[in-house]
């Protein structure tokens, strides 16, 4: 492959160091803001207090204000493993489900170093001295704004980034840099279409007709994000989620056809491809906890997050013979896992009455 300009010679790099998409994009005001405001002002952002902060709501409005003269910013997306749908798995059984994104390390540890690497490429290929910043869902940034703006795909009906050659299942990140990149880029129609199986798929009903996502209502955020008891109507339609869910993605025409369903070698599947038995969890202590998710997105949800998602999804598929393993954490340490515990207990004998 010959390898011309600088800017390809970027997007190059990239792809060795193990992105499927780069693309380009100046920083700047987004035209996305007013939706957001608006998505924050009706408190979609559930418990996500941080995404109203007066300053990064400012610097969500304008990128600019990220780095004060920054000329560019590459955004890339990594890919992750797709979890495509399987009818097998969608029947409730005794094992758990964790959505696809954390099978594997945590993508907060694998790319920003793969950022640095790149932007030291960088640097060796120019004689300015570069001033940058790198993030990794991690700033208060539109991202996806900024992706689509650099060519990489549309915003989904699920809210999610799509690519009509990779799908949805991608990490993206961004290098805000102080070197003019910018060339001509050909935008990415929106190809969902008339297609909104998405939106039918979803178990919480929680896609907004706009493409924004009411957290309060998403699985994801609920097993995830939020730190407290899990809200009651989510937590009956999470099914054997424990940890996020893919259920929009899963049906989604453009993964099913061109998603590539390998991860970036980094980004390991475990043998178990995300299946986690849920009694055998129960009895995790805060040491067995730290030791096995170290390295995981898991960690996030802390201990009595995840177990308060462990028992969740036990009072959505348990037996009677399952209370008796609830009726042991009535003394456990965590106060959410007693709680989360006696409810589950309460909904597993009214659904045995009901069945």
């Amino acid at each position: 492959m010959i390898v011309g300009t600088l800017q390809e010679k970027i997007k190059h790099k990239a792809r060795q160091l193990g992105f499927t998409l780069a693309g380009i994009t100046s920083p700047g005001l987004a035209q996305s803001f007013p939706q957001f405001q608006e998505w924050i002002d009706a408190g979609k952002h559930a418990g996500m207090e941080y995404l109203a902060r007066p300053e990064a709501l400012e610097r969500r409005r304008d990128s600019t204000l990220i780095l004060p003269g920054a000329k560019s910013v590459i955004v890339l997306g990594y890919p992750y493993y797709a979890q495509l749908l399987d009818e097998k798995l969608e029947e409730e059984d005794e094992n758990g489900r964790i959505a696809s994104y954390a099978w594997g390390k945590d993508y907060h540890d694998v790319i920003p170093e793969k950022l640095k690497v790149l932007v030291e490429f960088i640097q060796q290929n120019t004689d300015e001295l570069l001033e940058f910043k790198i993030y990794t869902d991690t700033g208060p940034i539109l991202e996806k704004e900024l992706a689509v703006r650099a060519g990489l795909g549309w915003i989904g009906k699920n809210s999610c980034l799509v690519n009509p050659f990779h799908g949805s299942y991608f990490f993206l990140s961004e290098i805000f840099i102080n070197l003019d990149l910018l060339e001509p880029v050909e935008m990415i129609s929106d190809h969902c279409g008339s297609c909104h199986r998405c939106v039918d798929a979803c178990p919480t009903h929680c896609i907004e007709p706009n493409r924004t996502i009411d957290a309060v209502r998403c699985i994801s955020y609920q097993t995830i994000e939020n730190k407290f008891g899990m809200d009651e109507y989510v937590g009956e339609q999470a099914g054997s989620w424990v940890f996020g869910c893919d259920r929009c993605q899963q049906v989604c025409p453009w993964n099913l056809r061109f998603s590539n369903t390998t991860a970036a070698a980094d980004l390991c599947v475990p043998q178990n491809s995300g299946r986690i038995n849920l009694l055998s969890e129960l009895n995790i202590t805060a040491i067995e906890f730290n030791k096995r998710f170290k390295d995981s997105p898991i960690k996030r949800a802390k201990r009595r997050g995840y177990l308060r998602n462990i028992i969740n999804a036990l009072a959505n598929t348990g037996t009677l013979k399952t209370i008796e393993e609830l009726e042991a954490l009535r003394d456990h340490d965590e106060e959410l896992v007693r709680f989360t515990a006696e409810k589950a207990i309460q909904r597993i004998r009214k659904r045995m009455v009901l069945e």
